[in-house]
């Protein structure tokens, strides 16, 4: 480990490209690369010495996943490679010190010969593909530091893994949302508890979960196929779970086919049925990785995309998208039109109470960022677990219960809380930037297209 500074910094040396401004490349890409990939290619041969090196980098970036995932049974989250790149069974013998050290090498040798192209005349999607490989390999590197004992503070981590850091906001960011939620919210009292009153009147009964996730999901990818072509095979599977840190889970398997899974620890709220829905599902994890497989795997041989390292660059793009692609999905007002006439009436709710529970969802989610705060804290030791909780409990308004389980998460997962929201905010932020904003809802979604099917960075994106 050469010290935190290596983290932190992205190497200077980039491909020398005709045009730098990369917020084009996404436009430019679109009667590309994506119209050309209905045809199969048969072969996968490099066309250029670059691509053939390339290939080879993202050969030895994949093994190298595959072998650091032996020793953090979370960090490989998907993988449909080739079989024979899995490594034989590791037996722990008291030698896994030495093995980080091998494998750190191994991922410093493949930076260095990154680094190595610099003189290379490059097209904008391998400059594309050039800083995902980079970054990702960066954080591979990290996390083996972190296996190995080694500390970062909460924004070392989450640049050196996800290639961005949160904002943090003051505690009168949150009192000023409070006094509007205050106005809002039936009754008097202690906010946390009215909130948490107001919202048990749109729990989902259990019995009736099933069917209203069911027709979210249907409408969700009803809606995604109308802009998102996908292969005649792609399918999925949903599975009700208990005893998760998290609330439901995508776990992609490849070949256009995911399982989804839905935590039901706690009471469903109605909100997470279309939340759940176009998360996991569409257009978000699972669109989200058939169009990686399919246009960059498959099509164009790119390894690299075989492989889903959780703690990596690539997680805040995937839940970022994912969150997103709940705008994207249902713009404008025809979420609450929906909800208020198919999926309020399936869980025996009051459609008529539609409108005020968005109103203070809205505010609500404008505390996102309060959760940020409570792990940045937390996983730096200025608070303990009590203090961490009670912060949750304040200013994210949740419940005792709900604060258990989000610590959980945080003790599990650490900096990855940032890619929900902040990863949501930096893809919002890009594809409006480009000109797919609520008004222009089909540009929204072509943008939103190849922002899936293409290499992207959280820094390339801002």
């Amino acid at each position: 480990m050469e010290g935190h500074i290596f983290f932190l910094m992205w190497s200077k040396k980039l491909f020398h490209i005709k045009n730098n401004k990369m917020q084009k490349i996404i436009l430019l890409l679109i009667t590309g690369i994506l119209l050309f990939s209905c045809l199969e290619k048969k072969d996968h041969q490099p066309n250029s010495e670059l691509e053939f090196k390339m290939n080879s980098i993202a050969e030895a970036y994949v093994k190298l996943v595959l072998k650091i995932g032996q020793h953090d049974a979370d960090f490989v989250d998907a993988y449909y490679g080739p079989e024979e790149w899995k490594p034989a069974e590791l037996k722990h013998d008291g030698n896994d010190t030495l093995i980080h050290k091998q494998l750190s090498e191994e991922a410093n040798r493949l930076l260095n010969e990154l680094e190595s192209f610099s003189n290379y005349e490059a097209t904008k999607l391998e400059t594309l593909r050039y800083r995902y490989l980079y970054k990702q390999i960066l954080a591979a590197k990290t996390k083996l530091f972190m296996i190995s004992g080694g500390k970062l503070s909460f924004d070392e981590e989450s640049k050196a893994l996800y290639d961005a850091i949160s904002p943090s906001y003051p505690e009168d960011h949150y009192r000023q949302i409070f006094n509007k939620l205050d106005m809002l919210l039936p009754g008097k009292g202690e906010i946390s508890k009215r909130v948490n009153d107001f919202k048990n009147q749109f729990i989902i009964p259990k019995e009736k979960l099933d069917i209203v996730f069911t027709t979210a999901i249907e409408e969700c990818r009803k809606r995604t196929l109308q802009h998102i072509p996908l292969p005649p095979n792609e399918s999925f599977t949903v599975e009700y779970v208990i005893n998760k840190p998290w609330g439901g889970y995508n776990w992609y398997k490849g070949n256009s086919y995911s399982v989804i899974q839905v935590n039901t620890d706690l009471q469903v709220f109605i909100d997470r049925a279309v939340d759940l829905s176009a998360h996991e599902g569409y257009p978000g994890h699972h669109v989200y990785n058939v169009l990686l497989e399919k246009n960059l795997y498959k099509q164009n041989g790119w390894v690299e995309f075989s492989i889903y390292p959780l703690f990596s660059p690539q997680s805040l793009i995937a839940e970022g998208s994912a969150n997103y692609g709940i705008e994207v999905v249902f713009p404008g007002d025809s979420r609450i039109k929906f909800e208020k006439e198919v999926l309020f009436p399936l869980a025996g709710l009051d459609p008529d109470k539609a409108d005020e529970y968005y109103k203070i969802l809205f505010l609500l989610n404008e505390l996102e960022y309060a959760g940020n705060e409570a792990a940045r804290n937390y996983i730096d030791g200025k608070w303990n677990k009590e203090e961490t909780k009670n912060w949750l409990i304040k200013y994210s308004l949740m419940t005792p219960e709900k604060a258990e389980k989000n610590i959980q998460f945080i003790e599990k997962y650490r900096s990855y809380v940032i890619n929900y929201n902040l990863g949501k905010d930096i893809v919002k932020s890009y594809v409006e930037k480009n000109g797919g904003t609520s008004d222009n809802p089909d540009k929204r979604w072509e943008i939103f297209k190849v922002l899936l099917s293409t290499p992207q960075t959280p820094s390339g994106l801002k």
